[in-house]
């Protein structure tokens, strides 16, 4: 029927066959295609929705009969791939200022004939006379201008859509989150934990690899039994996606070094401490762990509310005091008999 490959370069499946060989496809086969898949006028071809799990498109494929394109293109670094996407998100947010623009222009034109009969009382207050068709022509005439009028305000309406639109855009090419520490720290704890767990998969491929050398049979759910080449694959492609994950962690432990790296920790932050919290201003430490701190907000409408963030989200150590240790006197001398007893006891 076709064929399906897997671009390296944008990590997407595509699907490459006739338009005639689609139409005669069930509804059913159909309404899969255009849930995980969608059409690329670029590519010339059904290009998936997924970028990393690509097992429903791969399923979708294999109902399809197509056989096994193989890989094309190069696959992008994390930096390269954030730069293409920064570029996207800029030619977007020039889209939607165009389109801005324009619904404007159309707003003013479609209100400009009534903005011309301001100061015009007649115009407005000109009653209707029933049957006088001069009068229902105007009737007419007047409703016309109303109604355009009213749908100059939805073009107004449509215009500030795509402003926000735009500015959306625009904060995603700035790529501005790469200078918040909060979020390197939570992306930099994501990446580690992904590469432990495909260390971990890989690990059992090989086990079971290793059995099946030996001469052990390994079935599936399905009762089938797992060839040797299954788990090679499976080991190949997630030495992929790790090579992938360790380039996007070294990206991003660089970003986190160029604004300063991870400045505090429990080696220098102390319970009582007075710091500067990232969105939430002046703080004191109630608790401080081995990767987050709990504080407590003085100042603002949340004074008083109670958070738990990375030490990442400190800005800064106003005051470096620690809670006064209250020092108990024992009132017990050695040698003292003591005695317990209920308050009810005689």
């Amino acid at each position: 029927m076709g064929k399906y490959i897997i671009n390296q370069e944008t990590s997407k499946i595509e699907l490459h066959f006739d338009k005639s060989e689609y139409m005669g496809l069930s509804d059913d086969l159909k309404r899969e295609i255009k849930s995980n898949f969608l059409w690329s006028r670029t590519a010339g071809a059904w290009v998936s929705r997924s970028t990393k799990n690509h097992y429903w498109a791969l399923q979708v494929a294999q109902k399809l009969g197509l056989e096994d394109g193989g890989k094309i293109g190069e696959r992008l670094s994390f930096a390269e791939e954030l730069e293409r996407k920064a570029e996207k998100a800029e030619a977007k947010a020039e889209r939607m200022e165009e389109h801005a623009a324009n619904a404007e222009k159309r707003a003013e034109n479609l209100q400009a004939e009534l903005n011309r009969y301001r100061g015009d009382t007649a115009f407005f207050t000109q009653p209707i006379i029933a049957g006088h068709s001069g009068s229902q022509t105007f009737a007419r005439h007047r409703e016309r201008i109303f109604e355009r009028y009213r749908k100059g305000f939805d073009e107004y309406r449509k215009s500030e859509y795509f402003r926000s639109r735009a500015e959306t855009a625009r904060q995603t090419a700035s790529m501005a989150q790469l200078k918040n520490p909060v979020y390197l720290h939570n992306r930099i704890k994501e990446c580690k934990a992904t590469i432990a767990k495909l260390e971990k998969n890989i690990i059992a491929y090989e086990e079971r690899l290793h059995k099946i050398e030996n001469g052990e049979i390994i079935k599936g759910y399905d009762e089938e039994v797992i060839p040797a080449e299954r788990y090679e694959t499976a080991i190949q492609e997630t030495l992929e996606k790790m090579e992938y994950e360790i380039d996007k962690l070294a990206y991003l432990e660089n970003k986190l070094d160029e604004i300063g790296g991870n400045r505090f920790s429990k080696d220098n932050i102390k319970p009582g401490y007075i710091v500067g919290m990232r969105r939430w201003g002046r703080c004191e430490i109630l608790s401080a762990g081995p990767v987050n701190v709990t504080f407590k907000i003085l100042d603002g409408g949340a004074a008083g509310g109670c958070l738990t963030e990375p030490y990442a989200a400190i800005v800064e150590i106003i005051e470096a005091k620690e809670p006064e240790v209250k020092k108990i006197a024992n009132p017990y001398q050695v040698g003292d008999i003591l005695t317990m007893h209920y308050a009810m006891d005689t």
